[in-house]
């Protein structure tokens, strides 16, 4: 029997309290690799055709529908998958090409691919110089004898 952890507890309790619908229904993992940020979205039993991307402004939505069992007469014993339409949104920082956002799905994942735009990359700034070399003109007298 395991034993209690006020830390565990709290943390499920948290996690239980701070989830949202959409966490939940449609999971998310956003990672940079490269000059790419990539969001991999759970999609389980969504027809490809439902899955709708807008973007408004700096706001990525995703919509997606899983259709429910249409079998009829059954009894539920468990029924943990949700059914519907879900959404999701992204609000998306500066710097990044909204322009190319690319996306794919495959074996029930969502692939957002959102490049950085080229002006918010690093880069290097070549300093320029100029050899320039100073002459100082004049003549050097010799000194006189006397004699």
């Amino acid at each position: 029997m395991p034993g209690f952890d006020p830390f565990r507890d709290f943390d499920r309790l948290l996690s239980d309290v701070t989830r949202t619908p959409a966490s939940v229904a449609m999971p998310m993992d956003l990672y940079r690799t490269g000059d790419d940020f990539v969001a991999h979205i759970d999609l389980p039993g969504v027809d490809p055709a439902s899955i709708d991307i807008d973007m408004d402004g700096a706001t990525v939505t995703v919509r997606a529908e899983r259709k429910p069992p249409v079998e009829s007469e059954v009894q539920w014993l468990t029924r943990e998958r949700a059914a519907g339409t879900f959404a999701r949104q992204l609000t998306l920082g500066r710097g990044l090409a909204t322009d190319r956002i690319s996306a794919s799905y495959s074996d029930g994942v969502l692939t957002l691919t959102i490049p950085v735009a080229e002006t918010a990359k690093p880069r290097k700034i070549e300093v320029q110089h100029t050899n320039r070399t100073n002459e100082i003109e004049g003549s050097v007298e010799e000194p006189q004898q006397e004699g």
